[in-house]
């Protein structure tokens, strides 16, 4: 059976619809008839008159495309390296980010930032800063996002890899993120989430020089070392706004981090997810997804299903995601690959790597494409068809997600109401994080008809939070705006305005010109200007 959210918002208003209104109707709003329509991708129904007026009932067909929404889906891993001698830079392209965005919807990359050159020095040099700052502006001006990784070291040698392995002692790590701290806050609307990186070979925390008592052994992990791990893992979250997640390679790391056992027992429990304490901001990045049983030691307890269960809960409020990196069949196979991604919660995996487990999909790989991450769409609308001004009006929706996650960063939901010279606003009080997957999500909204006569048309909104990723402004060499690239496209078919970024619902509602003495609805619409043609 599935779940149903069921989110209800009430913006001040003013008194109920009247039943019927036949002179508004005939002179505003025409005559409206019970029968059914239908527009576009959407089947209507007209209900007959209400307590609130004539309604409009609608149905949404589901799309089968892989959409180019943000902060889920498949990604592409680039890094670049900055050795003693100044060399091994290289910047994002923009063209890249573009095409990979255009042909294959992928709208975030893995950066690994190597820090070679300042394993040995406690200063970050303000020219190498202002590198990271412009790979960040030139992710935003191409519509992506980037899942964000510091790193020492590489193997110098084929596997077994011995010490020194080239990462940096803790003192020095913690002088490195208080000094990238401001180009990560500066640019954290474009940050997906950042991977906790910085100890060891590939910044994935086991082959390290300074966080074991014996970088021989790297298996035995200290109390001490532990601790000495916990200052950077907290660190990084504290370099960040509290809207942002740190992830790390093994659900231990957290354990140890927050001081809570594996198991469902120590997972964190929904009424604590997205407080922006610690336990709520620290997610997990599996890089050997698949691989194994333990996935090459990612799921560490005993008995192995501790950490399963643990994962399996964690992963409905922070985010998941990683690389496969063995064949191991039969679980790096489909069947078995589907159900972890569900049962984990997957938002994102490395297209890049490991070729030969991504082949061994087939044809399943386009449902992967589909269900990274979260897939929303339209199911159901009902609509009251007009309102006399100062009234209101209401709108029902009933929304599914058919992906894998929910949307773990947070995420602003707006009705929009587009008239013929001004276009306005309703803000909802929704939390799109909370769109679990699988479930049934209801919204419904009492709208204040505090705005001038005529028709306005009827679009859903999920925009980026922060106002430089909502501009109206076209992308450099593109004709989709910093809002389309950042906004979530619903997966219905042709509801999506890839101008404006708004998910059309196919229906208009009239505010009439005959005010009632009696109205009164202050408040509830912001008038905002028409998005730029």
């Amino acid at each position: 059976m599935p779940r149903r959210l069921s989110a209800t918002v009430a913006l001040v208003c003013g008194l109920a619809l009247l039943p019927a209104l036949p002179a508004f109707a005939s002179s505003a709003a025409g005559s409206f008839a019970t029968g059914s329509s239908a527009i576009g991708s959407s089947t209507a129904t007209r209900a007959a008159t209400s307590a609130e007026g004539n309604r409009t009932e609608r149905t949404y067909a589901a799309s089968t495309q892989n959409i180019a929404n943000p902060e889920r889906g498949f990604y592409h891993h680039t890094e670049t390296h900055f050795r003693a001698d100044g060399s091994g830079y290289e910047a994002l392209d923009p063209a890249t980010l573009r095409g990979w965005r255009e042909r294959e919807h992928v709208t975030q990359i893995l950066r690994v930032f190597y820090l070679e050159k300042f394993a040995g020095t406690d200063t970050i040099d303000q020219a190498y800063l202002s590198r990271v700052g412009a790979d960040f502006a030139t992710a935003r001006s191409a519509g992506v996002k980037v899942i964000v990784r510091f790193a020492y070291a590489q193997p110098k040698d084929d596997w077994p890899y011995q010490p020194p392995y080239g990462d940096a002692p803790k003192e020095r790590v913690l002088r490195h993120v208080a000094q990238l701290t401001p180009v990560l806050r500066a640019n954290a609307d474009v940050i997906a989430t950042v991977q906790a990186g910085f100890i060891g070979l590939w910044g994935e925390g086991y082959y390290t020089d300074h966080f074991v008592a014996d970088p021989l052994h790297p298996e035995n992990v200290t109390p001490q070392d532990w601790a000495n791990r916990r200052e950077v893992f907290l660190a990084l979250l504290r370099a960040l706004p509290t809207t942002r997640t740190v992830q790390v390679r093994t659900m231990l790391m957290k354990q140890k981090t927050v001081d809570r056992p594996t198991g469902k027992e120590g997972a964190l429990p929904p009424a604590e997810a997205y407080s922006g304490t610690p336990v709520a901001r620290i997610g997990h990045h599996n890089d050997c997804f698949l691989a194994s049983p333990d996935d090459f030691g990612t799921f560490l307890s005993d008995p192995i299903t501790l950490d399963q269960e643990y994962l399996a809960q964690e992963s409905r409020f922070v985010p998941v995601g990683g690389e496969t990196c063995n064949v191991d069949p039969p679980r790096s196979e489909w069947p078995s690959a589907e159900a972890e991604m569900a049962r984990y919660h997957y938002s994102y995996l490395n297209s890049d790597y490991n070729k030969n487990v991504l082949g061994s999909w087939g044809a399943n790989l386009e449902e992967a494409r589909q269900r990274l991450g979260y897939r929303l769409r339209l199911a159901t609308g009902s609509f009251a068809d007009g309102v006399r001004p100062g009234r209101s009006f209401t709108v029902n929706l009933g929304l599914r997600n058919d992906g894998f996650a929910a949307p773990y960063n947070p995420r602003s939901v707006r009705l929009i109401l587009t008239g013929e010279h001004r276009s306005y606003e309703v803000p909802l009080a929704v939390d799109p994080r909370r769109w679990e997957p699988g479930t049934s999500i209801e919204v419904n909204a009492r709208v204040c008809a505090g705005l001038p006569p005529g028709r306005y048309a009827l679009s859903l909104d999920l925009p980026a939070p922060e106002a430089r990723l909502r501009s109206q402004a076209l992308l450099p060499g593109t004709d989709t705006s910093y809002h389309a690239a950042y906004a979530i496209q619903l997966a219905n078919t042709g509801v999506w305005n890839s101008r404006t970024g708004y998910n059309d619902l196919g229906q208009s509602v009239v505010v009439g010109r005959d005010q009632s003495p009696s109205a009164s609805c202050a408040g509830g619409l912001r008038p905002r200007p028409l998005p730029t043609r």
